[in-house]
């Protein structure tokens, strides 16, 4: 009978606490073989807070203490190596206190490793956690180092991380060389569903830089496709302010957009940020009950009001939605700017580009963002999320094709 109970209690504790996959990062695969591809070698690191390890220690200590390991300068992209920057704030080089090693700014005067800084380097390392969104500029400054060390002669090594959107999703528009920048600075769509180092080695492979580089991808261990953030049992450590857990990339995706045209609250400069689209004079009931008629698989709306401490609304109520992911994997994460920005003008009488004109701002960075202009004009000529939505199809298929040969997992 004791026995019986022992294993029921086994059989309702499985039951109850997640299975993670052991998943084992490109940092800790590297550690496990005792710095095998690092020996010999004088090496540079571009990393950040979010360049950990399971047990949460970061790739400079354990680099900087590893016996045999050279490591002899860092390199900061957006944020800096702390993570204690503002989005958009230039970065300059210096000396880091805590191990006395150069640390040398890619969001600065340059945003390419210069010949100076890889004077001496044998390799370069690359371990930052990005979001799977091309915006997001950790894979733009990846990309420039790896030009640059192809310049130089200097190995250019990627500890390979999770994406947090998983390997499956594909979504959004394609990048159109008019409005390549450092927010879209690859020819992939805005979703890629790739790892860091299958896009290093499809930006090697596609002759996406002027000159490829001796690449080595340091991969993990256990991890799937199909895997999200949540599914890797790892620690989320923030990859940049606004990008607070591990959920984050989801909402960073669904609203980010929004944000870049202004005239509403996306949950920055409240304790949601990402989560929310929300503004004055909007009627909470009203937006979400519009907004959930669309049915978008996996995504509910839930009404909310709240003050913004700092930014645009800052001290003044405003009302909304918030944003919920029900089915993470089959939530359309990039449609929900669109479809927001259509319910906004029915509902609720916002037109946030109209807005924007009287107001002179610019398009710029909404553009830029998208990779293309024909998603904003077709916007304001009233072309429907739908439409918009299912016109990313056809490149959306043909890139699955194309990054099929450069994926590892």
């Amino acid at each position: 009978m004791r026995t019986c109970l022992l294993s029921l209690l086994v059989l309702v504790n499985a039951l109850a606490w997640p299975a993670y996959a052991e998943v084992r990062l490109g940092n800790e695969v590297l550690a496990a073989s005792g710095f095998k591809a690092l020996r010999g070698k004088r090496v540079g690191l571009i990393t950040n807070p979010s360049g950990v390890n399971r047990n949460l220690e970061s790739t400079i200590d354990v680099l900087h203490s590893a016996p045999g390991v050279q490591l002899v300068a860092l390199f900061g992209p957006e944020h800096g190596i702390y993570g204690d920057v503002p989005a958009g704030d230039k970065i300059q080089s210096r000396t880091d206190e805590r191990t006395g090693l150069p640390v040398h700014s890619l969001y600065g005067a340059t945003r390419k490793p210069s010949p100076e800084m890889l004077k001496g380097l044998d390799a370069l390392l690359y371990d930052l956690q990005d979001t799977g969104c091309r915006s997001y500029t950790y894979i733009s400054t990846m990309g420039l180092a790896m030009e640059a060390c192809g310049e130089a002669g200097v190995e250019f090594i990627v500890l390979d991380r999770p994406n947090p959107l998983g390997g499956l999703r594909v979504e959004g528009p394609l990048l159109e060389e008019a409005f390549r920048s450092f927010v879209s600075q690859w020819e992939v769509p805005y979703v890629y569903g790739m790892t860091c180092g299958e896009v290093a080695r499809m930006i090697n492979g596609e002759g996406w830089i002027k000159k490829p580089c001796r690449l080595t991808v340091v991969p993990m261990k256990g991890w799937k496709r199909r895997m999200v953030w949540s599914d890797t049992g790892l620690p989320w450590v923030p990859a940049s302010p606004h990008v607070p857990h591990g959920e984050s990339p989801l909402f960073q995706v669904a609203s980010g957009m929004l944000g870049e045209i202004g005239g509403i609250s996306t949950g920055i400069g409240y304790t949601l940020p990402f989560q929310c689209i929300a503004g004055p004079g909007i009627r909470p009931q009203d937006l979400a009950a519009a907004l959930n008629a669309h049915n978008l698989p996996g995504i509910r709306f839930k009404p909310i009001t709240y003050k913004p401490y700092y930014g645009a609304f800052k001290d003044e109520v405003i009302g909304g939605v918030q944003i919920f992911f029900t089915d993470p994997a089959r939530a359309p994460l990039t449609a929900v700017n669109f479809y927001a920005l259509e319910t906004l003008k029915k509902t609720a009488g916002l037109d946030l580009f109209d807005q924007a004109i009287k107001a002179k701002k610019s398009f710029a960075m909404f553009d830029k963002v998208n990779g293309t202009d024909a998603t904003r004009k077709a916007l304001q000529a009233g072309t429907s999320a739908t439409e918009i939505v299912a016109g990313w199809a056809p490149g959306e298929q043909a890139f699955r094709k194309q990054r099929q040969k450069y994926l590892i997992y």
